[in-house]
């Protein structure tokens, strides 16, 4: 369940962002890559002056894990990981992917979206595991 007490977390973030992503998606359609997909949204963010990081470089997961080995696309009001996509489809390696960076930096939700699709689908993924004291980034 998203919600606490009947209520959907991040609400507004949430709202902004998938406005965010429905007019990317409407301006530049469906055949863009990844990187043209994250400059448009990049546009809307800085436009509406929202809080984000870019290609935020995750600490390693394990000893031995080479430094920017995973990266978000974005981190939204420094609470919510968005991961783009530009594929034929989503796959559990797309979800277990925003799962992984959920734990990496202790974010309680991730948003995972496919541009590919003639019409977007932003998908919660939640981190059940998400600990309030442990140390985010």
């Amino acid at each position: 369940m998203t919600s606490v007490e009947g209520k959907l977390l991040f609400e507004t973030e949430t709202f902004i962002i998938n406005g965010i992503l429905f007019s990317t998606h409407n301006d530049i359609g469906r055949y863009c890559n990844e990187m043209q997909v994250a400059d448009r949204i990049e546009f809307y963010f800085k436009e509406k002056k929202i809080k984000y990081q870019r290609e935020l470089i995750l600490p390693p997961s394990f000893e031995g894990e080479r430094n920017g080995r995973n990266k978000v696309d974005f981190l939204v009001f420094g609470e919510i990981i968005l991961e783009i996509k530009s594929k034929r489809f989503l796959s559990k390696e797309d979800y277990f992917q925003v799962q992984r960076y959920l734990h990496a930096i202790n974010k309680k939700l991730g948003i995972l979206v496919n541009f590919r699709d003639e019409r977007i689908h932003p998908r919660r993924i939640l981190n059940p595991d998400h600990s309030p004291s442990a140390i985010s980034a």
